[in-house]
């Protein structure tokens, strides 16, 4: 009697232990009927999935996946929609905007000086005027920056200083005479004032030159700023960002605000930031400043961590360092070939410094002799402390070479690539020739070497749209002047959207738990409004989300998706 009570009591046991198993693997939400690339090792495409909390739960046909489906599960009715992991941007600093004069609707240098004069009639006289840098001449139909005189007429009675991407500003006589700048004025290294053929001052300011002007402090950073950038970016399937060295303002304010939101559930939008190094020019400068971050390397959780250092070696369009003079007149009778922003020496104990400390680099590099300065430094810490496997990487990378590609190989280098040739394609080819610049970010160079290589933007700079810049590393399209570098187009769809997932997850070292769509992973997916894998070529720069998950959360859902 006794034994038939204990066999009654383990037969309730099994069965209520059974139950509770077979509850713990139902869903919390099932989706069907859709085409879901997983971005795996299988790069498979699927009929639906299952998340359970903020992860994933299983993947695979709609039967297979209504077996997770219990009685407090959320069904969705995916209709055929095509679902991609969450995009990423891989080289992001805001969303664009802010203060001062916008250009970037303008189309022409017209328009551009009529914002000016208006904005001119309506400011008091004598009060400094500025832009916002989200433009490029490459969007304008002359192609040109506007001359210091055409400043002049559109504001005769105010300084007018405008920012232009990262690298540069276009001052008129006003404000050249307000910042004391002349023909006299020393060129501070890593800098370049620019002259017209005829030795007068043009009103550019390019990199280290910039530090001769002092624009107004910028508004103090808050909680808006961080809503503003995830509204604005959730729309595009984009759930995760790398912040390499700039945002907006001071950025550990930024770090301070993003901590703030995570703890209190509020963001949408997942960041792995790069702390600020662009100024390091010795180890006692990295010392200091790591002393007095008060953060650490990989210290952080799944919304916010801390990757590394970010710094710089070379100018942007107009100071690329490259091994080779620039094309005339802007070669200066070949004596100009770009920046040096930062001595290869300095630079050289700056990199070491970082290391030994147990940091990780990444720097911007866009000439191949910048990328051969980023290099030897990289290779004499290496000798130090081997980096393969660190994720030690090279921002941009625009122009390369075989002999720089095996080096790139023999470290174990990542490549942050963007789309910058899509918007500023003709004014590169006036700077460095149509050899160069065709081949400008050689995205399938990189790729067929076995090196890792993620996708973003580089925004403001150019616009976030991540499914402009997919699509013109398939087709080399460029916004006003044609292909260039068809040999570097990318053909498969699923490698094209690995670039901004599952690459993006190994760039950051996360792809253990992020960037494709599987058990046990994060989950962070996109509804398109296209078939990525089939939409016609052309079609790509028009998609966009349907509907955003982060952690199985919808942040965002167009409003005509039902």
């Amino acid at each position: 009697m006794q034994n038939k009570f204990f066999l009654s009591v383990l037969t309730v046991s099994a069965v209520f232990f059974a139950s509770a198993a077979q509850a713990a693997d139902k869903a919390d939400a099932v989706y069907l009927n859709g085409k879901v690339y997983t971005a795996d090792a299988g790069d498979g495409v699927v009929q639906g999935f299952a998340v359970s909390g903020d992860r994933f739960l299983a993947t695979g046909s709609n039967a297979q996946m209504r077996k997770y489906i219990g009685k407090g599960t959320k069904v969705v009715d995916l209709k055929g929609h095509f679902v991609s992991p969450g995009l990423t941007d891989d080289h992001f600093h805001n969303e664009g905007g802010g203060t001062g004069m916008d250009f970037s609707h303008v189309r022409t240098l017209g328009e551009l000086l009529t914002v000016i004069a208006n904005t001119a009639a309506a400011a008091p006289p004598g009060s400094l005027l500025t832009s916002n840098s989200d433009w490029h001449e490459a969007q304008l139909k002359e192609q040109r920056l506007p001359s210091a005189k055409e400043l002049d007429q559109a504001a005769p009675n105010n300084p007018v200083v405008l920012l232009r991407g990262g690298h540069s500003y276009i001052l008129n006589s006003a404000a050249l005479k307000k910042f004391n700048i002349s023909k006299e004025t020393p060129v501070p290294a890593g800098g370049a004032i620019s002259r017209d053929k005829d030795g007068e001052l043009t009103g550019e300011l390019f990199d280290n030159a910039k530090a001769l002007v002092v624009l107004p402090p910028e508004k103090p950073l808050s909680m808006a700023d961080i809503i503003a950038t995830q509204k604005a970016v959730n729309p595009y399937g984009i759930t995760a960002v790398r912040i390499p060295g700039a945002y907006k303002g001071d950025m550990l304010q930024a770090i301070r605000l993003w901590k703030e939101a995570d703890a209190t559930r509020t963001l949408t939008l997942r960041y792995s930031v790069y702390m600020p190094g662009f100024a390091f020019r010795t180890p006692e400068q990295v010392d200091k400043a790591v002393a007095s971050w008060g953060v650490k390397q990989g210290e952080g959780d799944d919304f916010l961590r801390i990757e590394g250092i970010k710094l710089i070696v070379d100018g942007g369009f107009e100071g690329g360092h490259i091994s080779r003079p620039y094309q005339e007149p802007y070669g200066k009778g070949g004596t100009y070939s770009g920046l040096t922003v930062v001595s290869p020496d300095a630079y050289n104990a700056v990199v070491r410094e970082i290391s030994r400390l147990g940091w990780r680099p990444t720097t911007h590099a866009v000439g191949d002799a910048a990328i051969d300065e980023v290099l030897t430094a990289y290779e004499l810490a290496n000798k130090e402390t081997p980096i393969a496997g660190k994720r030690w990487a090279i921002e941009h990378a625009f122009i390369s070479r075989p002999d720089l590609i095996k080096r790139m190989q023999a470290l174990n280098l990542m490549v942050s690539a963007q789309d910058h040739l899509y918007l500023a394609a003709p004014v590169l080819k006036k700077y460095w020739g149509w050899d160069l610049a065709s081949e400008v970010t050689p995205v399938k160079s990189y790729l067929d070497a076995g090196l890792l290589v993620a996708g973003g933007t580089d925004s403001p700079v150019i616009p976030f749209n991540p499914f402009l810049e997919l699509y013109h590393f398939a087709s080399r399209e460029t916004i006003s002047d044609g292909v260039y570098g068809e040999d570097q187009k990318i053909a498969s769809r699923k490698m094209l959207l690995r670039l901004d997932t599952i690459n993006f997850a190994k760039l950051i070292g996360e792809e253990d738990h992020r960037g494709s769509i599987e058990a046990g992973k994060l989950a962070d997916f996109a509804v398109l409004t296209d078939d990525f894998l089939t939409v016609p070529l052309k079609k790509i720069q028009d998609m966009k989300a349907l509907a955003t998950y982060v952690g199985g959360t919808e942040v965002y859902r167009d409003p005509s998706y039902k």
